[in-house]
């Protein structure tokens, strides 16, 4: 588990301005731009050299590019008992290991072909703000929940204890029908993307999607009530630390037909590591 914190606590970032125009490996035409038609040759066309933004066959050609640029890197590069780690989001390229000097000769290799910008450590990504110390390293989604809190004019609620009422049981048709349920159903996937970070909601979320389709005010009433827990702990996280062990502990549970409508059961489990949260879920069985 040292060595997994001392992984998160090197986390650096970078990105690549130039992502998707790399070379074509088809022949591409494109009727010429407005504004920069050719005079008198209106009926010509414009033939790619390389790929833009929009095309279909842009993410495969960056894709492609970017892994055989890296195993050239790796093909020479080897450092005995050393690690580096990528991971790649269209164009933000996320780099940890325990060879910092490798990490460097990356950055320079990455830098020399494709012109990335070294953004230094990890903050923040895909909506996930990484907070790094020297005792360990906590992810979580504070702006994330206060936007949404501000989207659906929640941010001067009365926050409460708990994510959900267990005395509530929720069932479909429920009260009366939303006038516009695709609020409901974006809250709810907004929701469950806060999960990540966020297994203290797991339940609740997972609850309150089972009525995307034909979701009522009962539901909507139960949606409310998890932002005015989150009203409560916007920043809540989960933290990774070295707590001088790598021990694997697993709890799982699960009730028996409790769903009021079909006598489905739901189950849940979550893994530690070290005394660190690695994974967690709960779901109906089938």
């Amino acid at each position: 588990m040292d060595f997994v914190c001392f992984l998160l606590s090197k986390l650096f970032i970078d990105d690549c301005p130039l992502t998707y125009t790399s070379d074509l490996a088809e022949e591409v035409y494109m009727e010429q731009p407005p504004g920069f038609v050719a005079q008198g040759e209106s009926g010509l066309v414009c033939r790619l050299r390389r790929s833009l933004y929009g095309l279909k066959q842009s993410p495969r050609a960056w894709f492609s590019r970017f892994i055989q640029q890296t195993i050239q890197f790796f093909y020479h590069h080897n450092s005995l008992g050393q690690c580096i780690y990528l991971v790649v989001y269209v164009d933000d390229i996320v780099i940890t290991g325990s060879d910092q000097d490798g990490i460097q000769k990356l950055k320079q290799h990455l830098f020399t072909h494709f012109q990335t910008k070294d953004l230094g450590k990890l903050k923040y990504f895909l909506g996930i703000e990484i907070a790094q110390s020297s005792s360990g390293v906590v992810l979580s989604q504070r702006k994330y929940a206060l936007d949404i809190l501000e989207e659906t004019g929640m941010l001067d609620c009365k926050p409460v204890d708990t994510p959900m009422d267990p005395n509530v049981k929720l069932v479909p048709g429920q009260g009366e029908p939303l006038g516009v349920p695709g609020r409901y159903r974006r809250l709810v996937g907004k929701l469950n993307y806060l999960t990540i970070t966020r297994p203290d909601i797991s339940f609740p979320v997972s609850v309150v999607s089972q009525f995307l389709q034909s979701p009522c005010d009962s539901h909507w009433d139960a949606v409310i009530r998890i932002l005015r827990y989150i009203k409560s702990t916007p920043g809540q996280g989960v933290l990774y630390e070295n707590r001088g062990h790598t021990q694997v502990v697993g709890y799982t549970d699960a009730d028996w037909a409790g769903s009021p409508t079909d006598r489905r059961s739901t189950s849940g489990y979550c893994v530690f590591i070290g005394g660190n949260l690695i994974s967690w879920k709960n779901e109906a069985h089938l």
